[in-house]
């Protein structure tokens, strides 16, 4: 099988089976959605979904969250991965929201990754989700899923991964596909032993094909 017919055969099953996509946090509005995407980085999205009510409740919008400091926001957000680290990058986030963006979510990827806490992958689930811009996040589950796969070719770094995907994936599609790799991962193709029994791309498959 060569790598086309694999990237054909994934997409055409992913296109007919979950046509409609996308993320499972939970949000209002672009700033919410940024917060907890920052969140659930090496967290859950279930986890993150359980502590966000509370917090956006305390931090409506950039302004609120700018004047608070990392002590205060933390009591909200214990319950999750690094809750210091994050606390810190949250207020300076919004801080820098309301110094330079007036208190806006910026949709340019290079202002987007000059926000605290801010990396690639949650800058290509700002561009995707709120400003409809081709991106394809790459995350734990989209890197493990496309490796296992055979999508990628054993890429060490999220980028490689990335660039190996955009460049074969249809750019009208590097949003889904995001989100098909995500819930796959998180489902499906799960790290310690994926089950393939229920798995309805199998087929194309490197590392199924190597179980046989």
């Amino acid at each position: 099988m060569t790598k086309q017919e694999r990237y054909k055969g994934v997409i055409q099953w992913f296109e007919k089976n979950m046509p409609d996509v996308t993320t499972e946090l939970h949000y209002k509005n672009p700033f919410q959605l940024l917060v907890a995407t920052m969140l659930a980085a090496q967290c859950t999205d279930k986890r993150v979904n359980m502590i966000t009510p509370a917090l956006f409740e305390a931090f409506p919008t950039p302004e609120v969250l700018a004047a608070s400091n990392k002590e205060t926001v933390v009591e909200y957000i214990k319950g999750i991965s690094y809750p210091n680290s994050k606390a810190k990058h949250l207020v300076e986030m919004a801080q820098l929201l309301v110094s330079d963006y007036q208190g806006q979510v910026p949709s340019k990827m290079e202002d987007l990754l000059k926000l605290p806490g801010v990396g690639r992958k949650t800058a290509n689930v700002i561009s995707s989700i709120i400003f409809d811009i081709p991106a394809l996040a790459v995350d734990t589950h989209v890197f493990r899923v496309a490796n296992r796969i055979g999508l990628t070719d054993n890429s060490k770094t999220p980028l490689e991964t990335e660039k190996e995907l955009t460049k074969y994936i249809p750019k009208n599609l590097w949003s889904k596909a995001h989100h098909w790799l995500i819930l796959h991962g998180r489902y499906v193709c799960i790290a310690r032993k994926p089950l393939c029994g229920d798995c309805g791309i199998k087929e194309y498959c490197k590392y199924f094909m190597s179980e046989k």
